[in-house]
Formats: C-alpha cells, structure tokens, sequence
C-alpha cells in the first residue's frame, strides 16, 4: 500500500486528474482504489464531453512518486505524464460546489441545497443537504443507488431496526428516517462527519430518529447488542470486504443489507465475501458508473 502523509493544510485536500480512454480510466480507478488506503483517497472515474477522466481525491499528502509510479505501471508513461495534482482548499470547494448542485430526484426522495428549497413539490422527500466537508450531497452515483435500494425496500419492507455505517452527511440515514420514522443508527469515524450528520439530521425533521455516533467500525455500544432489520455501507471495497463477518452478526434473519461505493469490476469481489456470510444478491444497480448491490440474509 502507498503511504500517505499528513502534509495537507487542515479541512483541504489533494486532486490528482489525468484524461484517458475509457477502459483505462475504470481500470486506472480501481487498481488506485485498491492500492491506496481507502480511508484516505476516493478515486473514481467517470465520463466528460471530450472523453474520461480519473480523479482522486487525497485527504493525506501523497507520495506523488509512487502514485505516478502505480500509473505508469498501470497506464503507461503517457499517461502518467500526463497526471495534474491540486490543492483544494475547503472554502472554495464548498462555494464552487453549491454555484452547480441543483436537485437531485430519486424515487419520491430529492436532495437538494437550501437554495432549491422551494422546488421540492409537496408530494416528495425533501431531504436538505448542503455541500460540505463530508461525503454525500446525493449527487454521487453511489448516494444515488443508495436512495433508489431504500426506496425499493420501502415498498414491501417497513423496517424496525436501521444502521448507517460510514454515514457521511447523513443523507441515508435520513431518508431512511423520514420514509420509515424509525430509529436509524448513522456511524462516522470522522468527527466531522458526525457533527454535519446530527446537523443536518435536525434540519431535516429527522433528529428524533437518527442517532449519529462516533465510530470505527461498528464496535461502538450503542451499535452492539441489537440485531438490524436494514443495513446501508456506502464505503469501499476493502472495507466492505471487513465489515462482511460484522455485519452479519448483527442482521436480522430476513433483513437487507445495502452496500455501494463499488465499480462495477469490485462488485463479484465483494459478493463473493458477503455470500460466504450467507448472505443472497437481490438486486445490482449501476449508476453513474458505480454499483450498488443488495443483499439479504435469508430467513
């Protein structure tokens, strides 16, 4: 695994982009994705008007070497040539990031900054997020597959027991909350995360309902000793491929389990973990280039 190192000035991140053919930006992402601590660095890879793009955002100051070492090896010299690293400071990224969001509608939910408030119509979930130092503004492919795996779910399934792990600004755990009003457990390892997450929760109406905590895995007690009817992780592969055992000592016979933040060349990966848990597949989505995978422990 490359190293990382806290070089970064606080609240800021770093960008590394390079352009590339299609089938080399989604295996450039993964192997990146693979490689690099998750926990640290999102990468991903997605279409633009002249082609495709990879991105990856890096909490911690990279090795930029090795990072163009691992795209060389991967993509070839051109292309590694061809790499870009930014700073992204927090302030700007969150003005610039709510000058383009606009709502986001997914089955009766739409996510939405403060600004569009006014465009949600009185027969949908509005859930308010803005832009902010934690992950899920609802314009991701993999919050979006999220939102569409609980709205299925809610159309057969009212359930009585919701954990949310890694939940970011909390944008799950609460359209969980406002389409269910039941108690939603939401964990973070990130403090931050947490205090946007409760923040936001309250915003919303759904305060009395989501419990944030903070949390590395899901050994936290007020996560332990329950057994959950619907389960959301929308992290990444290797944490998935952790969680798998975890998380099936606290599901419920019958219950689902929702997981995203995989490209589609993860997601046999990940199955496979999950399936020796005894886990079943009930549904593959793929949006925006991500997939989200529902799962079910049989009865």
């Amino acid at each position: 695994m490359i190293r990382l190192h806290e070089r970064v000035p606080r609240g800021a991140s770093i960008m590394m982009r390079v352009e590339a053919d299609e089938a080399t930006a989604k295996r450039l992402a993964s192997i990146l994705a693979e490689t690099l601590d998750p926990e640290a660095v999102a990468a991903s890879a997605f279409e633009t008007p002249g082609g495709w793009r990879v991105e990856a955002h890096f909490t911690l100051e990279p090795d930029r070497e090795k990072v163009m070492d691992l795209v060389r090896a991967t993509a070839g010299e051109v292309t590694a040539r061809a790499i870009s690293f930014e700073i992204l400071q927090p302030k700007d990224w969150i003005a610039a990031s709510l000058e383009g969001l606009v709502p986001v509608p997914v089955g009766r939910f739409v996510v939405h900054g403060a600004h569009d408030r006014i465009k949600v119509a009185g027969n949908r979930i509005g859930i308010e997020i803005e832009a902010a130092l934690a992950f899920g503004t609802g314009h991701h492919g993999t919050t979006q597959g999220c939102l569409a795996a609980i709205e299925r779910i809610a159309k057969t399934k009212r359930p009585k027991r919701i954990l949310d792990i890694g939940t970011g600004t909390g944008v799950l755990a609460i359209a969980a909350a406002r389409v269910w009003h039941r108690a939603v457990v939401a964990c973070d390892i990130d403090p931050l995360s947490v205090t946007i997450a409760r923040a936001n929760a309250a915003a919303n109406r759904a305060a009395a309902y989501v419990h944030v905590v903070q949390a590395a895995g899901i050994n936290a007690p007020a996560i332990r000793g329950r057994r959950y009817d619907l389960i959301i992780a929308n992290i990444l592969l290797p944490v998935l491929q952790r969680l798998a055992r975890p998380v099936r000592l606290l599901s419920a016979r019958g219950g689902s389990v929702i997981l995203s933040g995989l490209l589609p060349e993860q997601a046999n990966v990940a199955l496979a973990v999950w399936r020796a848990q005894g886990f079943t597949r009930s549904r593959r989505d793929l949006v925006d280039g991500w997939v989200t995978l529902t799962l079910r422990l049989p009865q």
